[in-house]
């Protein structure tokens, strides 16, 4: 027990300790200080990994890492891209939303084939549609 409030001082006492002192020499390279409790806390990394910021994908080895990120993002957006493109662009017809227009055609082929005009000016019977006469119209304005 005598042990757990040994440490408990010693956090009170630590921070005066790790203090930086403040130097009143001239700015010049002959004198040096150095933060003794953050460079012993802190671990050195090699030179080569220590501007490194990682992906994700590896933790510890940069080329792997970085062939991950590449791949996935390779995979990710041009294929997909690609492959949702392919099947968007060749999709058969849903809902019928081109069905009058190839109907259409079927209909000039049929009319071709069998000498027919393509557009029948009498598409409807004249007998069977019954227009007002001028007395129903009287002063009704007209428009076509």
């Amino acid at each position: 027990m005598a042990s757990i409030t040994n440490i408990h001082r010693l956090r009170r006492v630590l921070p005066f300790v790790c203090r930086r002192f403040v130097s009143t020499s001239k700015k010049n390279n002959e004198t040096a200080t150095a933060d003794v409790c953050k460079a012993a806390a802190t671990t050195t990394k090699p030179a080569a990994q220590r501007d490194w910021i990682s992906y994700g994908f590896d933790e510890e080895n940069k080329e792997d890492d970085r062939s991950a990120m590449h791949s996935l993002m390779f995979a990710s957006v041009t294929l997909c891209i690609a492959v949702i493109g392919f099947f968007l662009a060749y999709m058969p017809d849903y809902n019928n939303r081109d069905w009058a227009q190839r109907e259409a055609f079927l209909e000039l082929r049929r009319r071709e084939q069998n000498g027919l005009p393509l557009v029948d000016p009498n598409f409807i019977d004249p007998a069977k549609i019954n227009l007002p006469s001028d007395e129903e119209l009287g002063d009704m304005e007209i428009i076509i």
